[in-house]
Protein backbone atom coordinates (compact mmCIF):
# COMPACT_ATOMS: atom_id res chain seq x y z
CA UNK A 1 0.00 0.00 0.00
CA UNK A 2 1.11 3.56 -0.67
CA UNK A 3 2.53 5.77 2.05
CA UNK A 4 0.18 8.76 2.26
CA UNK A 5 2.19 10.86 4.72
CA UNK A 6 2.26 14.51 3.71
CA UNK A 7 -0.92 14.32 1.62
CA UNK A 8 -3.86 16.61 2.41
CA UNK A 9 -7.53 15.66 2.74
CA UNK A 10 -10.69 17.74 2.99
CA UNK A 11 -13.28 15.89 5.07
CA UNK A 12 -16.79 17.33 5.07
CA UNK A 13 -18.90 16.94 8.18
CA UNK A 14 -15.78 16.08 10.18
CA UNK A 15 -16.66 17.72 13.49
CA UNK A 16 -17.90 14.47 15.07
CA UNK A 17 -18.99 10.85 14.59
CA UNK A 18 -17.81 9.15 11.38
CA UNK A 19 -16.34 12.33 9.92
CA UNK A 20 -14.17 12.85 12.99
CA UNK A 21 -13.16 9.17 13.10
CA UNK A 22 -12.12 9.40 9.46
CA UNK A 23 -10.11 12.57 10.03
CA UNK A 24 -8.26 11.04 12.98
CA UNK A 25 -7.47 7.80 11.15
CA UNK A 26 -6.05 9.80 8.25
CA UNK A 27 -4.04 11.97 10.65
CA UNK A 28 -2.63 8.86 12.32
CA UNK A 29 -1.26 7.94 8.91
CA UNK A 30 0.40 11.30 8.33
CA UNK A 31 -2.34 12.91 6.23
CA UNK A 32 -3.03 16.61 6.81
CA UNK A 33 -6.70 17.16 7.64
CA UNK A 34 -8.98 20.02 6.65
CA UNK A 35 -12.03 19.79 8.91
CA UNK A 36 -15.25 21.09 7.37
CA UNK A 37 -18.21 21.91 9.60
CA UNK A 38 -21.38 23.95 9.45
CA UNK A 39 -22.65 24.69 12.98
CA UNK A 40 -20.58 22.48 15.29
CA UNK A 41 -17.59 24.80 15.69
CA UNK A 42 -16.63 23.53 19.16
CA UNK A 43 -16.61 19.92 17.96
CA UNK A 44 -14.67 20.88 14.84
CA UNK A 45 -12.05 22.61 16.98
CA UNK A 46 -11.73 19.44 19.05
CA UNK A 47 -11.20 17.37 15.90
CA UNK A 48 -8.48 19.79 14.80
CA UNK A 49 -6.85 19.57 18.24
CA UNK A 50 -6.84 15.77 18.14
CA UNK A 51 -5.43 15.82 14.61
CA UNK A 52 -2.64 18.23 15.54
CA UNK A 53 -1.62 15.88 18.34
CA UNK A 54 -0.74 13.37 15.61
CA UNK A 55 1.86 15.77 14.16
CA UNK A 56 0.04 16.77 10.99
CA UNK A 57 -1.28 20.08 9.70
CA UNK A 58 -4.95 20.58 10.50
CA UNK A 59 -7.44 23.43 10.17
CA UNK A 60 -11.20 23.93 10.31
CA UNK A 61 -13.38 25.62 7.71
CA UNK A 62 -17.01 26.63 8.19
CA UNK A 63 -19.34 26.32 5.22
CA UNK A 64 -23.06 25.69 4.73
CA UNK A 65 -23.29 23.05 2.00
CA UNK A 66 -26.77 24.26 1.07
CA UNK A 67 -25.00 27.13 -0.70
CA UNK A 68 -24.13 25.14 -3.81
CA UNK A 69 -23.03 28.22 -5.75
CA UNK A 70 -20.12 28.99 -3.42
CA UNK A 71 -18.71 25.50 -3.03
CA UNK A 72 -15.69 26.31 -5.18
CA UNK A 73 -14.63 28.76 -2.46
CA UNK A 74 -14.62 25.93 0.10
CA UNK A 75 -12.20 23.91 -2.02
CA UNK A 76 -10.00 26.92 -2.70
CA UNK A 77 -9.78 27.74 1.01
CA UNK A 78 -9.01 24.12 1.84
CA UNK A 79 -6.28 23.94 -0.78
CA UNK A 80 -4.68 27.14 0.52
CA UNK A 81 -4.01 25.57 3.94
CA UNK A 82 -1.13 23.41 2.67
CA UNK A 83 -0.91 24.53 -0.94
CA UNK A 84 -2.39 21.32 -2.29
CA UNK A 85 -5.35 18.99 -1.99
CA UNK A 86 -5.03 15.25 -2.59
CA UNK A 87 -8.19 13.71 -1.16
CA UNK A 88 -11.86 14.66 -0.83
CA UNK A 89 -14.00 12.78 1.69
CA UNK A 90 -17.72 13.58 1.37
CA UNK A 91 -19.09 12.46 4.73
CA UNK A 92 -21.50 15.31 5.55
CA UNK A 93 -25.20 14.52 5.29
CA UNK A 94 -28.56 15.10 6.94
CA UNK A 95 -31.11 12.46 7.95
CA UNK A 96 -34.57 14.05 8.04
CA UNK A 97 -37.77 12.24 8.93
CA UNK A 98 -40.28 12.27 6.07
CA UNK A 99 -42.66 9.95 4.24
CA UNK A 100 -44.09 9.87 0.74
CA UNK A 101 -47.24 11.52 2.07
CA UNK A 102 -45.51 14.19 4.16
CA UNK A 103 -42.53 15.00 1.94
CA UNK A 104 -42.55 18.62 0.76
CA UNK A 105 -40.74 20.10 -2.23
CA UNK A 106 -38.65 22.22 0.14
CA UNK A 107 -37.49 19.29 2.28
CA UNK A 108 -36.73 17.13 -0.74
CA UNK A 109 -34.65 19.88 -2.34
CA UNK A 110 -32.87 20.62 0.92
CA UNK A 111 -31.87 16.98 1.47
CA UNK A 112 -30.73 16.48 -2.11
CA UNK A 113 -28.75 19.72 -2.03
CA UNK A 114 -26.74 18.66 1.02
CA UNK A 115 -26.53 14.89 0.48
CA UNK A 116 -26.18 14.72 -3.30
CA UNK A 117 -25.53 18.01 -5.09
CA UNK A 118 -22.92 19.28 -2.64
CA UNK A 119 -20.77 16.11 -2.88
CA UNK A 120 -21.18 16.14 -6.66
CA UNK A 121 -20.17 19.78 -7.09
CA UNK A 122 -17.28 19.36 -4.64
CA UNK A 123 -16.09 16.33 -6.59
CA UNK A 124 -16.40 18.12 -9.93
CA UNK A 125 -14.44 21.13 -8.69
CA UNK A 126 -11.87 18.82 -7.10
CA UNK A 127 -11.40 17.18 -10.49
CA UNK A 128 -10.95 20.60 -12.08
CA UNK A 129 -8.26 21.88 -9.71
CA UNK A 130 -6.34 18.70 -8.82
CA UNK A 131 -4.05 16.88 -11.22
CA UNK A 132 -4.35 13.62 -9.32
CA UNK A 133 -6.29 12.45 -6.30
CA UNK A 134 -9.02 10.34 -4.77
CA UNK A 135 -12.63 10.99 -3.76
CA UNK A 136 -14.59 8.95 -1.22
CA UNK A 137 -18.36 9.38 -0.90
CA UNK A 138 -20.28 8.21 2.16
CA UNK A 139 -23.40 6.25 1.24
CA UNK A 140 -25.59 3.99 3.41
CA UNK A 141 -25.93 0.22 3.52
CA UNK A 142 -29.73 0.65 3.65
CA UNK A 143 -29.96 3.00 0.68
CA UNK A 144 -31.68 0.47 -1.59
CA UNK A 145 -34.18 -0.63 1.07
CA UNK A 146 -37.54 1.03 1.53
CA UNK A 147 -37.55 3.10 4.70
CA UNK A 148 -40.96 4.77 4.76
CA UNK A 149 -39.88 7.44 7.26
CA UNK A 150 -36.70 8.58 5.48
CA UNK A 151 -37.70 8.95 1.85
CA UNK A 152 -35.65 12.02 0.90
CA UNK A 153 -32.54 10.59 2.57
CA UNK A 154 -32.81 7.33 0.65
CA UNK A 155 -33.37 9.12 -2.64
CA UNK A 156 -30.36 11.35 -2.03
CA UNK A 157 -28.06 8.42 -1.27
CA UNK A 158 -29.29 6.43 -4.28
CA UNK A 159 -28.51 9.41 -6.49
CA UNK A 160 -25.03 9.73 -4.99
CA UNK A 161 -24.48 6.00 -5.58
CA UNK A 162 -25.12 6.47 -9.30
CA UNK A 163 -23.03 9.64 -9.42
CA UNK A 164 -20.13 7.81 -7.79
CA UNK A 165 -20.02 5.35 -10.67
CA UNK A 166 -20.49 8.05 -13.31
CA UNK A 167 -17.75 10.23 -11.87
CA UNK A 168 -15.33 7.31 -11.57
CA UNK A 169 -15.54 6.91 -15.34
CA UNK A 170 -15.60 10.61 -16.22
CA UNK A 171 -12.71 11.63 -13.94
CA UNK A 172 -10.42 8.67 -14.71
CA UNK A 173 -7.53 8.12 -14.97
CA UNK A 174 -6.26 11.00 -12.83
CA UNK A 175 -9.00 11.00 -10.17
CA UNK A 176 -10.39 7.87 -8.52
CA UNK A 177 -13.92 7.88 -7.07
CA UNK A 178 -15.18 5.26 -4.61
CA UNK A 179 -17.71 5.02 -1.81
CA UNK A 180 -18.17 3.51 1.63
CA UNK A 181 -21.63 2.34 2.71
CA UNK A 182 -21.75 2.06 6.52
CA UNK A 183 -24.28 -0.07 8.32
CA UNK A 184 -25.36 0.40 11.94
CA UNK A 185 -22.48 1.95 13.86
CA UNK A 186 -22.12 2.16 17.65
CA UNK A 187 -23.88 5.38 18.75
CA UNK A 188 -22.21 7.95 20.97
CA UNK A 189 -24.64 7.29 23.81
CA UNK A 190 -26.02 3.79 24.18
CA UNK A 191 -29.07 3.84 26.47
CA UNK A 192 -31.68 1.55 24.94
CA UNK A 193 -30.34 -1.99 25.35
CA UNK A 194 -33.44 -3.51 23.73
CA UNK A 195 -32.98 -1.47 20.57
CA UNK A 196 -29.26 -2.26 20.59
CA UNK A 197 -29.97 -6.00 20.72
CA UNK A 198 -32.48 -5.69 17.86
CA UNK A 199 -29.93 -3.83 15.74
CA UNK A 200 -27.31 -6.51 16.41
CA UNK A 201 -29.71 -9.18 15.22
CA UNK A 202 -30.27 -7.27 11.98
CA UNK A 203 -27.08 -8.49 10.26
CA UNK A 204 -25.36 -11.87 9.79
CA UNK A 205 -22.39 -10.96 12.03
CA UNK A 206 -24.75 -10.19 14.93
CA UNK A 207 -22.99 -7.05 16.10
CA UNK A 208 -22.78 -3.32 15.53
CA UNK A 209 -19.84 -1.76 13.72
CA UNK A 210 -17.40 0.79 15.10
CA UNK A 211 -16.37 4.16 13.63
CA UNK A 212 -12.80 2.89 13.17
CA UNK A 213 -14.07 0.05 10.98
CA UNK A 214 -15.49 2.71 8.67
CA UNK A 215 -12.49 5.04 8.75
CA UNK A 216 -10.02 2.20 8.13
CA UNK A 217 -11.98 1.31 4.99
CA UNK A 218 -11.66 4.89 3.79
CA UNK A 219 -7.91 4.68 4.37
CA UNK A 220 -7.72 1.42 2.41
CA UNK A 221 -9.50 2.99 -0.57
CA UNK A 222 -7.11 5.94 -0.51
CA UNK A 223 -4.07 3.67 -0.37
CA UNK A 224 -5.05 1.23 -3.11
CA UNK A 225 -4.66 3.06 -6.42
CA UNK A 226 -6.12 0.26 -8.56
CA UNK A 227 -9.66 0.64 -7.20
CA UNK A 228 -12.24 3.03 -8.64
CA UNK A 229 -16.01 3.07 -9.08
CA UNK A 230 -16.57 0.70 -6.17
CA UNK A 231 -18.87 0.73 -3.15
CA UNK A 232 -17.58 -1.05 -0.05
CA UNK A 233 -20.37 -2.11 2.31
CA UNK A 234 -19.14 -2.05 5.92
CA UNK A 235 -22.29 -3.35 7.54
CA UNK A 236 -21.80 -6.88 8.85
CA UNK A 237 -23.60 -8.22 5.78
CA UNK A 238 -26.72 -6.10 6.37
CA UNK A 239 -27.04 -5.27 2.65
CA UNK A 240 -27.62 -8.99 1.96
CA UNK A 241 -30.60 -9.09 4.27
CA UNK A 242 -33.18 -9.34 1.50
CA UNK A 243 -31.45 -12.37 -0.02
CA UNK A 244 -30.74 -14.05 3.31
CA UNK A 245 -33.99 -13.38 5.14
CA UNK A 246 -36.35 -13.12 2.19
CA UNK A 247 -37.41 -9.49 2.68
Amino acid sequence: MNNLAGKTALITGASKRLGRATALTLAENGINTIIHYNKSEHDAAETVKLSLEKNVISAKIQYNLKDIGGIKNLLTEAKNVTGKLDFLINSASIYPVDSLNSLSDFNLNNTININTLAPFVLAREFNNICERGSIINFLDARMTDFEPNHISYQLSKQMLLNLTKMMSLEFAPSIRVNAVAPGIIIPDNISDEESLLRLKEGNPLKRIGTPVEISSTVLFLLQNEFITGQVIYVDGGRNLRGNVYGY
